[in-house]
């Protein structure tokens, strides 16, 4: 098929080589730059996903490794159909060589399906794999039917990481093991709600019950049918995971309506410091996953930071506290680099696709490598986890919150800086 990409290849002309230190960086005309596209949630209830977009791209782009790129960046106002709508935008209009996306699988996805429409290589992460992998599919429900993808290439950690670590976490207290279920009805809630292939199985072989009381919608303003139903199982344990705005209204009103569990251990709402401070003492102890912090033992390949000094520069530039998605916002432009970096014409998308099929690097967020390892054979091609620990919001008495590291048996070589302790 005589395709946009063909046209280039042949009608471009001999390029010269460009580099940068450690790598080949080619180029399909001499001064051409490869161009990244890079769709993120800067407006709407995702943007704190998007906090470091700008502080990641200007390092970038001023780093060695950069110099020959250009990054065009999409905001998907967090809607999947604006996501979609901005990735046609990139490939058809802009041009790219290269999808980059994170940033929960309401972004991710729907880039990912549209990447793997057209026919150019993406690079997604920041969101569990089984959202990003079976959300994709055709048949979500028959695992008969799930097939890989030729262009779409995902890493981060997975529904079953999340589960050893937060029974890691719970096991730590003394709870009657009865969990409530927050799942909203989208692609994250209904993975992880999913009562075969989402959080019930794992937990329940990890010898916790799983209250859930059915889907609700993003942006609710009422969740007493939810509270009254875990008031009624006598639930001493609270997960799920939620859009920081709904976890506001849920904690305020589980509070007021005398529901006060042991534990609120939940993904998404609470990875950011503002959204804990917004709960003030109520926030204290609340614990989540934590992907990555200032003290993983990792070091950038683009800049060199190790990922203390990652966090201490976002901080001293921003003057804002850093936040998890830092890490794996700088961590897709390293993988970006190393991949254009072996590739001889940057608009051949299946030479593109081969080169991030055969990645293995160390990077600010641990090791990248499409390798199957830890990884269902189904998803084995497409699908590459990093490590995963968990984490509580302790109060300073200065003010603000520390997340503290209080499990890692998942992954020792991050270190733990405390032990779990149970919600006043």
């Amino acid at each position: 098929m005589f395709t946009r990409r063909s046209f280039l290849k042949t009608t471009a002309a001999s390029g010269l080589a460009l580099s940068a230190p450690g790598l080949a960086m080619p180029a399909i005309a001499q001064g051409a730059k490869i161009k990244l596209g890079y769709v993120s949630p800067q407006t709407g209830p995702l943007a704190g996903f998007a906090e470091s977009d700008a502080y990641t791209i200007a390092a970038f782009l001023a780093s060695d490794a950069g110099k020959n790129f250009e990054v065009i960046v999409k905001d998907s106002q967090s809607n999947p159909n604006r996501a979609a709508e901005v990735a046609k935008e990139l490939i058809v209009e802009d041009e790219i060589d290269l999808m980059l996306v994170g940033s929960t699988p309401e972004n991710t996805n729907p880039v990912a399906t549209t990447c793997e429409a057209e026919g150019v290589p993406v690079v997604s992460t920041t969101a569990p794999w089984q959202p990003w992998f079976i959300g994709q599919q055709g048949n979500p429900g028959d695992p008969g039917s799930w097939k890989g993808f030729d262009f779409a290439f995902h890493y981060f950690w997975g529904l079953e990481d999340i589960i050893a670590v937060y029974t890691g976490m719970w096991k730590q207290l003394g709870t009657n093991g009865t969990v409530a279920g927050l799942f909203p009805n989208d692609a994250d809630g209904n993975a992880w709600g999913d009562p075969q292939n989402g959080l019930k199985p794992g937990l329940a072989a990890a010898g916790f019950s799983l209250t859930d009381p059915g889907r609700y919608q993003n942006l609710s303003d009422d969740f007493s049918a939810q509270i009254n139903a875990f008031k009624a199982a006598g639930a001493e344990i609270v997960t799920g995971v939620v859009i920081p705005p709904d976890f506001t209204t849920f904690w305020n009103q589980a509070r007021q309506q005398g529901f006060r569990p042991k534990a609120a251990t939940v993904a998404k709402a609470i990875l950011f410091p503002q959204s804990v401070e917004t709960l003030g003492e109520a926030g204290h102890n609340l614990s989540s996953e934590v992907w990555w912090s200032a003290s993983h033992p990792f070091k950038s390949t683009v800049t060199g930071q190790s990922s203390a000094e990652l966090a201490a520069d976002f901080t001293a530039k921003s003057g804002r506290p850093w936040t998890q998605p830092i890490g794996f916002s700088h961590s897709l432009f390293e993988v970006a680099a190393n991949v254009m970096g072996r590739v001889s014409d940057p608009t051949d998308t299946e030479a593109v696709a081969a080169a991030i099929a055969a990645t293995d690097m160390d990077t600010v967020v641990g090791k990248v490598a499409w390798n199957g390892a830890g990884v269902p054979p189904f998803a084995a091609k497409n699908v590459c986890k990093t490590p995963l620990v968990g984490g509580q919001w302790r109060r300073k008495e200065s003010g603000g919150f520390d997340l503290v590291i209080v499990e890692n048996g998942t992954a020792p070589q991050i270190p733990t800086a405390g032990k779990m302790e149970a919600l006043a």
